[in-house]
């Protein structure tokens, strides 16, 4: 209720006029309790409040103004709080005014307000941002031009940095880009030898699209400090050129090994553009410095996961799990750090744990979580990956009964059908999905699931009807189009009709790897090589998976590139020993590895 008077100190005893941690500290008095206000900390600034009686007067007009806003009367509420600040001098009511006036979204009582919060509390920088904001809505940049130039005169010397690099995020809010970068220009031009002032006005010509200016701003501020984080990373932002910003930051942690924040950006930055390869080494770097960094156990468990280096990120990730869990942990760090939820890293320890084929393993971290949905399902698959189907579907079984969400329900349903199509029970997987289909008898995804199992059990009519049945319901689903056309490839039937049918797919979702292989397989059996190899070949780069390899390794043997389809097949028999479709194309091509 008192919000304008929060974390009030009842004393039973008078307290003289001193400095106290406490807002208000309470006087007793022969007709009833008076409060005196002393000095405090107002938002981290160090303000002299007013020394006031909050006598009954005052009170109940508090008490009244929280009422009215409450009863959605703000008018009254904003009227009586904006009176008490200008009668008290009290910063705090003058914020509450605001306050009330931003709730109810009325921008020109709000700036009253806050241009009398600044006024009464004049080194406060949320008063300070509250009113440039404000003014910066308004499109008032005469305004802000002279408060800022005002409050930059007058701030101490070392702290005129820090105060240009937030005029910069706050000016940043106009939308006219040209007015703000023209804003900063004019508030930074008495400080031309600070590092801060050319860093902003790189960011402000940057969100101006002034590539020029920016990359010229941000060299200055190199110039001014080699060795700033800051500026280097702003110059790798402007640059319009990636590989020259690249360049420019490996060179920088060349001369600088130790500038960790640039690192840290750098490898994150190749971890973007997936070399995996090239970010490593820069994360065993950081780690090197620090054995503890968080940042860097974790980036280097999930690059080793990418990298299929399954020990290593098994050893990274239960390093990073213990220091999260510790009861030494530094709350405050943690936060810093953007630590991962624990239960997310028992997941990825478990994915690791299947990868290797140590399912027991896999469930011990499954059951160091919450037994719920999502991690009951995968319970569930690692229990049929050691043929336990039983316990497996028992599993299912029990999570129906504890749910009606539907959404869920028909994630049960797919579950225990890919259980059995695993299984090779496809006819069991049918039925389960049939089922579904009469709860369900419009859902694409259980539609689709029961026509890849017909396909399996080669009722290719049934299949055909129900791809067309999804293609109808749902015209964007590209999986559709692209097993139908497969399938009529596959078959070598169809063709023209499979083509077509392909590249709807492939301009539905131009960058799936599956549908590449399958436009390039099309061609194939079309009988042009040269543009299935393009097409497989461009699959192949987007994933390498073994069926993928597998038709790449079969136009390149047709077209007497031996060894390169050789070699090709060799990774798809190192990642899948046991792969169908490899082992019956070795033996229809009499191809020896």
């Amino acid at each position: 209720m008192l919000s304008a008077c929060a974390d009030m100190h009842v004393s039973k005893h008078p307290s003289p006029a001193v400095s106290s941690p406490d807002i208000l500290d309470t006087t007793p008095a022969a007709s009833a309790e008076q409060f005196t206000v002393q000095r405090t900390s107002l938002n981290t600034e160090e303000s002299l409040l007013p020394t006031v009686r909050l006598d009954e007067a005052i009170l109940f007009k508090v008490l009244s103004a929280e009422i009215a806003f409450q009863r959605g009367l703000w008018q009254a509420s904003y009227v009586t709080f904006l009176s008490l600040a200008q009668q008290t001098q009290d910063p705090r009511l003058a914020k509450r005014a605001a306050e009330v006036a931003i709730t109810a979204r009325s921008q020109s009582e709000a700036l009253t307000a806050v241009r009398l919060w600044s006024e009464l509390a004049p080194t406060s920088d949320e008063a300070l941002q509250n009113y440039i904001g404000l003014l910066i809505l308004r499109n008032n940049t005469d305004e802000v031009s002279r408060i800022l130039t005002e409050h930059l005169k007058e701030a101490p010397p070392h702290t005129r940095g820090i105060l240009i690099l937030k005029s910069q995020r706050m000016i940043a809010n106009l939308k006219d880009t040209k007015a703000a970068f023209g804003l900063m220009e004019t508030i930074t031009a008495p400080y031309g030898t600070l590092l801060e002032t050319h860093l902003a006005l790189a960011q402000s010509a940057h969100i101006n699209h002034d590539s020029k200016r920016a990359r010229a701003e941000a060299e200055l501020a190199l110039n001014i400090k080699p060795d700033s984080e800051l500026a280097i990373l702003t110059l790798a932002q402007v640059l319009p050129d990636a590989q020259e910003a690249t360049q420019r930051v490996s060179a920088f942690l060349v001369r600088y090994p130790n500038a960790k924040e640039v690192r840290i950006a750098y490898a994150r930055e190749l971890i973007e553009q997936k070399q995996y390869a090239l970010a490593l080494p820069h994360f065993e770097t950081l780690l090197s410095q620090d054995n503890t960094d968080l940042t860097a156990l974790y980036a280097l468990g999930i690059i080793h996961i990418q990298l299929k280096q399954w020990e290593k990120a098994d050893t990274y990730l239960r390093r990073y799990l213990a220091a999260i869990t510790s009861e030494q942990s530094n709350d405050d760090e943690q936060e810093s750090n953007n630590v991962q939820d624990p239960d997310s890293v028992r997941i990825l320890l478990s994915q690791i744990a299947e990868e290797r084929q140590d399912y027991a393993s896999a469930l011990k971290w499954l059951s160091l979580n919450e037994p719920n949905f999502d991690t009951q399902i995968r319970r569930a698959h690692l229990f049929a990956k050691q043929n336990d189907i039983p316990s497996a579907r028992g599993i299912l079984v029990q999570l129906k009964k504890e749910t009606n969400v539907p959404l869920e329900q028909q994630q049960l349903i797919q579950a225990e059908a890919l259980i059995l199509r695993d299984a090779n029970r496809n006819k069991e997987a049918a039925n389960v999905l049939k089922t579904g289909l009469k709860e369900f008898p419009d859902n694409t995804n259980l539609l689709y699931d029961y026509a890849m199992i017909t396909e399996k059990l080669g009722d290719f009519k049934d299949m055909e009807n129900v791809l067309r049945k999804i293609i109808q319901l749902s015209p964007g689903m590209q999986h559709a189009y692209n097993a139908l056309g497969y399938s009529f490839a596959e078959r070598n039937i169809r063709l023209a009709e499979a083509q077509s049918l392909i590249q709807k797919a492939y301009r539905l979702a131009p960058n799936d790897p599956f549908i590449a292989d399958s436009l390039g397989w099309v061609e194939y059996r079309l009988g042009n090589l040269s543009a299935a190899e393009n097409h497989l070949r461009r699959a192949y780069g987007l994933r390498a998976d073994p069926e993928i390899a597998t038709h790449l390794g079969e136009i390149l043997w047709i077209q007497n590139k031996k060894e390169e389809a050789k070699n090709i097949w060799r990774d798809a028999q190192h990642k899948d020993p046991q792969n169908t479709l490899l082992k019956d194309t070795l033996v229809r091509l009499n191809a020896q590895l």
